[in-house]
């Protein structure tokens, strides 16, 4: 017998999905994610290079000069406000003792009119609010003696000017306040930007350190070479100089009745004489304060800012200079680099924030910066913004 043919459905095959196909749908998942959350994700900051940081804390040691002579400059405005306070104060308080002397003399006249049972002006003065127009009345001031009648002007005078007085003082006090303020301010902003700076070292590596050290050396070592350079040309023109004068002495001598004297035109006017003179007081302080270290806002004598040290430099030397070297940049006369003397101020950076002492050859003696102590070096370490001769 034939066998039956099958009518029953055949069971329909469910395809698994691929191992590979699976994985690849999650990797494109994954991916997707990890784009997406790179483009929401902030791009953390590149290191900056050894180069950027060596700029970076120039220019803050560079603002905390310039912010060391606003401190300086509110310094100064304080102490001398404070001066200005006291004597206002002082001088109310001896018009106030004035006051009172007269209010006591106003005093005892009203007393003894009371006591002989006069008509007592004299009494009804001391309670008006206006003496001075209740005494207008000429029928009045005819009834008072000559004596009376000083001690009320004298009354008068003294309250005005004690008002006067306390006015100032209140006004004055009010500037006293702002300046303290300022100076607060400008101290703050020294420290923060010192701050910044030390943070910036501190996170250097020993080798970035030692990178950043062959970078200032290398710096130093330019400055050195345009300072001998500076050194030679100066050395080249008193050669020159003295060749002249050597030249003018011999013209002297050889001409029949020439003058055998120093003559003019050797180079030692009595001018160029003491500015030497003062100029070798100056130089000499200076030498001394050598290794001292720098402390912003310092005037000596155990350390010095920049402006500190010339100040205090030139004052050995009979010479009064200002504090900041905002100031001391418009004393005496300017002066080209290439005509410099010793003793001569050079100052730095276009916003004049430091300032050192010449001493010849292209160097000078200052205060550089915090951290270092007093110390020659190259005028040619820094830009240059100009130089001054301050007598």
């Amino acid at each position: 017998m034939p066998a039956l043919a099958s009518h029953r459905k055949p069971r329909s095959r469910t395809a698994k999905p691929s191992p590979a196909v699976g994985f690849t749908t999650a990797a494109l998942a994954g991916v997707t994610l990890l784009s997406t959350q790179s483009a929401t994700a902030a791009p953390s900051d590149p290191k900056p290079s050894i180069e950027e940081v060596q700029k970076k804390v120039d220019d803050l040691y560079r603002q905390a000069g310039s912010a060391t002579q606003e401190f300086n400059k509110a310094k100064e405005a304080t102490a001398e406000k404070r001066q200005e306070v006291d004597q206002l104060l002082d001088d109310a308080a001896k018009r106030t003792e004035k006051l009172n002397e007269s209010r006591r003399a106003l005093g005892n006249y009203a007393a003894a009119q009371y006591r002989t049972g006069a008509v007592t002006p004299t009494a009804a003065l001391m309670f008006a609010d206006s003496p001075q127009a209740y005494f207008d009345q000429t029928q009045l001031m005819d009834r008072m003696t000559d004596q009376q009648r000083r001690t009320v002007t004298e009354y008068e005078t003294e309250r005005a000017a004690a008002a006067k007085q306390r006015a100032e003082a209140t006004k004055s006090l009010e500037s006293l306040t702002d300046s303290q303020e300022s100076l607060r301010t400008s101290k703050q902003t020294v420290q923060t930007k010192l701050a910044e700076a030390r943070t910036l070292l501190s996170k250097l590596t020993a080798e970035e350190k030692a990178r950043l050290a062959a970078i200032e050396r290398k710096k130093e070592e330019e400055a050195r070479r345009k300072a001998e350079a500076k050194a030679k040309a100066e050395a080249a023109a008193r050669a020159e100089a003295e060749a002249e004068r050597q030249r003018q002495r011999q013209e002297r001598e050889t001409t029949p009745g020439g003058d055998t004297g120093t003559g003019a035109g050797t180079g030692t006017g009595t001018d160029d004489g003491t500015y030497a003179a003062k100029a070798d007081k100056v130089l000499a302080f200076a030498r001394t304060q050598i290794g001292k270290p720098y402390v912003w806002g310092a005037t000596g004598p155990s350390s010095y800012d920049c402006s500190g040290l010339t100040q205090a430099a030139w004052k050995a030397a009979g010479v009064d200079l200002p504090r900041t070297t905002w100031d001391q940049v418009e004393v005496g006369s300017r002066v080209q680099t290439a005509d410099l003397l010793p003793g001569d101020l050079v100052f730095f950076y276009d916003d004049i924030s430091h300032v050192g002492i010449y001493i010849g050859d292209g160097k000078m003696i200052h205060a550089p910066k915090p951290g270092a102590n007093v110390r020659e070096e190259s005028i040619y370490y820094m830009p240059i913004y100009g130089s001054v001769r301050p007598a």
